[in-house]
C-alpha cells in the first residue's frame, strides 16, 4: 500500500495542512478527540466527528473506523478517527511513514522521533532532533510557515493576532465553568453588546460589532477562561468558511517538510 500521513488534530490550522497535502494527492488520515473543542468549526475537519462528514473548500472529511480507512480514501475523502492517542500507528495494515502533530498543545508531545520515519510538529513545544525531525512556525510574522530542522519555533506569546485594530478583545472566553449555550450562529452579524452565548448562567457578550467567525459547539462543557469564540471586526461572513492565510502558510511549510525528506516522495505516491 502507498505510504500515508497521519495528522493528529483536525482544527483550523490542521485543516490547512490536510487541505494542502490532500490537494496534491497524498493520503491523509486525521485523529481527533471524541469531543473536539474547535472554535473555527466551519473550516475544521474535526466537525466530521459530530456531523459524520464535513466539507471545507471542496474537500470532504468523513468520520471513519480503522476498517473504513481504505474505502474512505478510495472515495477521495479524508478519514477522521476518534483516536486521541494515535493508536492507529500500531496497526500494521497502514504504512504511516509521516506523523504531523497539529494539535497545538504548546507543550512537548507524547510521541517523539520514533513514531514515524518523519515526525513534524506545529508550533511551540517541538524541538527538531529531540522530539521531532522538523517543526513549523505558527506565530504570525516574518517566519510564519517556515520549516525548522535544527531550532525550535518561537515561544507562545499568549497574544492573539491583531485584526482590524482588535486583538485580545476579539477572542471570546468562558466566564465560568459549565455547558455552553449558543445564542448566535457562526457567520452571523453581531452588534456590540449582543449576547453570543451563555455559560453557567453568565452571558458572553460582544465587545464590538462584527461577524461571529467561530464558536465552540453548543452543549459542550467548558472551563473558566477557555477560548470559546472568535469575533471578526472585518464583518465578512465569507471568511467563516474559508481556510485562513495562516493555516495555508502552515500547510505550505508542512508540505515542504514532507517533500524535502529524502526517499519519501516515491513512497507517498507509490
Amino acid at each position: 500500500m502507498t505510504s500515508m500521513i497521519l495528522l493528529r488534530g483536525g482544527g483550523d490550522l490542521a485543516t490547512g495542512v490536510a487541505y494542502r497535502l490532500h490537494r496534491i494527492g497524498l493520503k491523509i488520515v486525521i485523529t481527533e478527540l471524541s469531543q473536539p473543542l474547535t472554535v473555527r468549526r466551519m473550516v475544521s475537519f474535526s466537525e466530521a466527528i459530530y456531523e459524520g462528514s464535513h466539507t471545507v473548500e471542496g474537500v470532504t472529511a468523513r468520520r471513519a473506523t480503522p476498517d473504513e480507512i481504505p474505502s474512505t480514501l478510495a472515495q477521495g475523502e479524508i478519514p477522521v478517527l476518534v483516536d486521541p492517542k494515535a493508536a492507529i500507528l500500531q496497526d500494521s495494515r497502514f504504512p504511516f511513514d509521516v506523523l504531523i502533530d497539529a494539535r497545538l498543545t504548546k507543550r512537548p508531545p507524547d510521541l517523539g522521533l520514533g513514531a514515524a520515519l518523519l515526525v513534524i510538529g506545529l508550533g511551540p513545544g517541538f524541538l527538531p532532533g529531540e522530539n521531532c525531525h522538523a517543526a513549523i512556525e505558527t506565530n504570525r510574522g516574518h517566519f510564519l510557515g517556515r520549516v525548522y530542522w535544527d531550532t525550535a519555533p518561537q515561544a507562545d506569546t499568549g497574544i492573539p493576532e491583531t485584526v482590524a485594530n482588535h486583538q485580545a478583545d476579539r477572542v471570546l472566553r468562558a466566564p465560568a465553568a459549565g455547558t455552553l449555550i449558543a445564542r448566535a450562529e457562526i457567520g452571523e452579524h453581531i452588534e456590540s453588546g449582543q449576547v453570543i452565548a451563555e455559560v453557567g448562567g453568565q452571558p458572553v457578550t460582544a465587545p464590538f460589532r462584527g461577524v461571529l467567525r467561530g464558536l465552540v459547539r453548543a452543549g459542550l462543557t467548558v472551563t473558566p477562561g477557555m477560548k470559546i469564540g472568535d469575533l471578526d471586526p472585518r464583518d465578512n461572513p465569507v471568511y467563516c468558511t474559508q481556510i485562513s492565510d495562516k493555516a495555508l502558510a502552515v500547510g505550505g511549510g508542512a508540505l515542504e517538510a514532507v517533500l524535502s525528506w529524502s526517499g519519501l516522495r516515491e513512497k507517498l505516491w507509490g
